[in-house]
């Protein structure tokens, strides 16, 4: 078997239904599986995949193991000679794995690929290449200082080295995982794609970032929400730098002020679908059902003519590939205030974001 999909899955049902859906067009010329693995989800997100991808391999952990363990304890059960770590609120198109196993195989040396990661507005997200964090860019990126933290000298849709991913998606020989141990269980969440990056580096591998796909990513680098969140995040790094680095008393301190101040800066944002002047629906066909659900009117147009401030554009799966939905959130105009959501194949809901801080809103509706 060529490649082993693995998503790694947590009270996201609706996410993980359009992600499995984009994956599974994505795979048609693959010999390929795609594992589901649940940390203890409350929604019904395994009843979900059980009753809609019979096929697929789920695994239902008894408790939420956290990131590391989680995959890990998929991987294991991979039988791919490439597995791809992908989060299950993303969108893959159809040409995706095949240009990027298409680079795998041409390349020598090769150890993680990461690719080009837009959010749900086609924002370009500069986490998906990042420079090693060393205790001098760490201290940077924490004082708001970003251009030593990112690859900014890459361009986004360019090809070329960059040591750290993001582990929204993470491309390697299985060999490669298993020789570097894996993701390092130390870590429940975050941080652990940074050290699984470096280890893959420091054991030899070249990473190379693959700009030449476009992944939709509808939870960008998060934002320091609360104090839980906070810890995680700056408890993570010092993981890290325990590891890898000698201790710093600066980077300690900051460490320190960013659990501390973080959450006192937060603001709650709005998850809701917002109301818009207009919707427009990109299809085949009405869909009256979601019209009477929007309780606006719904433009209908089969393809897209112009990009219009203040319109919610829904791209409907049944009538668009996703390598088409990618592009037309991928190439939205500066400061155009369109916004998008995606109606899947065959599915009783939209779903999208307006913002790279949360992965945004689900609006179900009957098609009864």
């Amino acid at each position: 078997m060529k490649l082993s999909v693995i998503i790694l899955n947590y009270n996201v049902r609706h996410f993980l239904e359009l992600c499995i859906k984009s994956v599974e067009a994505a795979l048609i010329d693959i010999d390929s599986e795609i594992i589901v693995i649940d940390n203890l989800s409350k929604d019904d997100s395994c009843a979900m995949v059980k009753r809609q991808f019979p096929k697929i391999k789920l695994i239902e952990n008894p408790e939420n193991y956290g990131f590391s363990k989680g995959n890990n304890i998929a991987v294991k059960q991979a039988q791919g000679e490439y597995v791809c770590i992908l989060n299950p609120d993303t969108v893959v198109a159809e040409d995706t794995f095949t240009a990027v196993l298409k680079f795998s195989e041409e390349k020598k040396n090769i150890g993680i690929v990461g690719c080009r990661l837009i959010d749900g507005q086609g924002q370009f997200l500069p986490e998906s290449k990042r420079k090693i964090p060393t205790p001098n860019v760490a201290i940077k990126k924490m004082l708001g200082l970003t251009s030593s933290y990112y690859v900014n000298e890459l361009k986004e849709t360019a090809i070329g080295p960059v040591t750290v991913f993001v582990g929204a998606f993470m491309w390697l020989r299985k060999s490669i995982y298993d020789e570097v141990n894996g993701f390092d269980e130390d870590y429940f969440m975050y941080g652990e794609d940074i050290d699984l990056s470096y280890k893959v580096s420091q054991a030899g591998y070249d990473n190379m970032y693959f700009g030449d796909t476009s992944v939709v990513h509808y939870k960008g680098e998060s934002t320091l929400k609360d104090k839980i969140y906070a810890k995680r995040f700056y408890g993570a790094m010092q993981i890290f730098y325990n590891k890898h680095f000698k201790s710093n008393v600066v980077f300690d301190a900051l460490v320190w002020l960013g659990i501390t101040l973080a959450p006192v800066f937060q603001k709650g944002e709005d998850h809701k679908i917002e109301t818009k002047k207009r919707y427009v629906l990109l299809s085949s066909e009405m869909n009256t059902h979601l019209e009477q659900a929007l309780k606006q009117p719904l433009i209908l147009q089969s393809r897209l003519e112009d990009y219009n401030n203040d319109i919610e554009y829904i791209l409907d799966n049944n009538h668009l590939s996703f390598r088409s939905i990618i592009a037309i959130i991928s190439n939205t105009p500066k400061n155009c205030s369109a916004t998008f959501k995606i109606l899947p194949k065959n599915s009783n809901f939209i779903i999208g974001s307006n913002s790279s801080k949360h992965r945004g809103a689900i609006m179900s509706f009957d098609n009864n």
